[in-house]
């Protein structure tokens, strides 16, 4: 079975529980059904975030360009076969 997704919601209650309830990353874990692992690393990410708030915006903005990039590069790959599959059509009719 995959891992679970938990909401961002979730997950933002989650860090502010631990920051007030001076609880273990373990104990508070206990209590709402989630490993302290997945707890210890959603408020490291959270001081990640606090300290440098443009990551998340620089982060976002190079998956999109590195998603652009390979839609662009496959569109160019089809041309190049479509340019190749002309000429090579257009030379067997001379």
């Amino acid at each position: 079975m995959g891992a679970l997704r938990y909401s961002d919601e979730f997950k933002q209650e989650t860090v502010r529980l631990f920051g007030t309830a001076g609880k273990s990353y373990k104990e508070l874990g206990r209590e709402l059904g989630v490993s302290g692992y997945s707890i210890r690393k959603w408020v490291l990410e959270s001081q990640r975030r606090a300290a440098n708030p443009n990551a998340v915006a620089e982060g976002e903005e190079l998956r999109r360009l590195r998603r652009e990039n390979r839609i662009l590069r496959e569109e160019r790959e089809i041309l190049r076969k479509a340019a190749a599959f002309f000429a090579t059509d257009a030379r067997s009719t001379l």
